[in-house]
């Protein structure tokens, strides 16, 4: 009794004890771009998330601690002297509360959640939308409980049960039904030089905007996934998932996805670091027909010049519809600032590539400048 008051003093009035935390940081950016080929061919936007962290510790192996942040955006777009558009958003991006004790933790609320070997086209990108073009990783979140155990043989184990989601995430063929609960979990394992992965998820998708009838709102769907990598001189791995749906919808039935890569750093004045996978996707009728399957090539290269200036290449190839995609980054770090300088193209309907809504992509070619200050 004496160690659970303890305890709740120590939640209660941890600061006069030096044991809590309370941190507030963020990141300010800053972006415009020129994309001849659009409508409103010059683009600008601002960003704001400010985040505040509390941790409370407990004991040597435990703590407490929570996270929140807002997304804050606004957007102008124009074309010189005659049209425009203008919009802005408030948003929460993060709002999670965590226990953490020796082997474990519980994380609960508005969270990333991501997990997987490959690097740019992701078969198992179930939960958020990074896209491998934004310098800064941003990301939705998914509203949930997830929970993780880690064995002392590097073994880990997660479960997770979610609600509240509606948005497509990664190559969702439809939205979530918000209303119904989802679940799932995965288990990573070491083996020679490597680990593997199996993951599975359970939800209802709904689609009801693309087919006729009440009976499309909730549509069980299950999903399976199976990763590894392996470090052998150079990195190897593969990432695969099928997912399928307990009613028929056609091609929308089954989805399987399947992903091979390596990467590699050459001797290269100060070093060239270099990525390629190679992605199938296939929607089917049937399990594994591959009737109409896709296969696309991503590559990925990154240069230091300076200990302040690099530049990195992001490329991606669709051999069904021989599209091309290229993005070409050039950053500096300043005292307080980080400037990146982009040249990029992107097809009217670029395929295979994790598009993201908090990232502004627009067809054919362009360039782009971004400031982006952290505190």
């Amino acid at each position: 009794m004496k160690n659970r008051i303890t305890i709740l003093f120590m939640l209660l009035f941890g600061s006069l004890f030096g044991q809590n935390k309370i941190i507030f940081d963020g990141q300010a950016s800053g972006i415009i771009s020129y994309s001849p080929k659009s409508d409103l061919e010059i683009f600008s936007g601002i960003r704001y998330i400010p985040k505040l962290s509390y941790a409370i510790k407990i004991d040597s192996f435990s703590e407490i601690d929570f996270e929140a942040s807002i997304n804050v955006n606004g957007i102008f777009s124009f074309h010189p002297f005659s049209e425009s558009l203008s919009d802005s958003h408030l948003s929460p991006y993060r709002l999670w509360a965590r226990y953490t004790g020796k082997q474990f933790e519980l994380r609960a609320g508005l969270q990333k959640m991501e997990f997987g070997s490959a690097s740019i086209l992701r078969p198992l990108q179930w939960f958020n939308q990074i896209d491998p073009r934004d310098p800064l990783q941003l990301t939705n979140g998914v509203y949930g409980l997830l929970g993780r155990y880690y064995f002392l043989n590097n073994m880990n184990i997660w479960v997770w049960g979610l609600y509240g989601n509606e948005k497509t995430r990664g190559f969702d063929a439809f939205e979530t039904n918000k209303s119904v609960p989802e679940f799932g979990g995965r288990i990573q394992h070491p083996v020679s030089k490597g680990e593997l992965g199996l993951t599975y998820h359970h939800r209802n998708a709904d689609a009801s905007k693309y087919f006729i009838g009440t009976n499309f709102e909730k549509i069980p769907e299950n999903r399976i996934g199976i990763d590894g990598k392996w470090d052998v001189g150079i990195g190897l791995w593969f990432e695969a998932s099928h997912v399928w749906k307990q009613d028929d919808l056609s091609f929308f039935t089954h989805q399987t996805a399947l992903n091979i890569g390596f990467d590699y750093t050459f001797g290269l004045g100060n070093g060239l670091g270099f990525i390629a996978e190679n992605m199938l996707l296939s929607a089917d009728k049937k399990a594994f027909d591959f009737s109409g399957p896709y296969n696309f090539t991503a590559v990925t290269m990154a240069y230091p010049l300076t200990f302040f200036d690099n530049i990195n290449a992001v490329m991606y190839y669709s051999w069904k519809t021989a599209d091309f995609t290229f993005l070409v980054n050039y950053s500096h770090q300043f005292s307080h600032v980080d400037m990146y300088i982009m040249a990029y193209y992107n097809p009217e309907n670029p395929q295979g590539i994790q598009q993201n809504d908090l990232v502004y992509s627009f067809s054919g070619p362009g360039l782009r400048m971004m400031f982006v200050y952290n505190h």
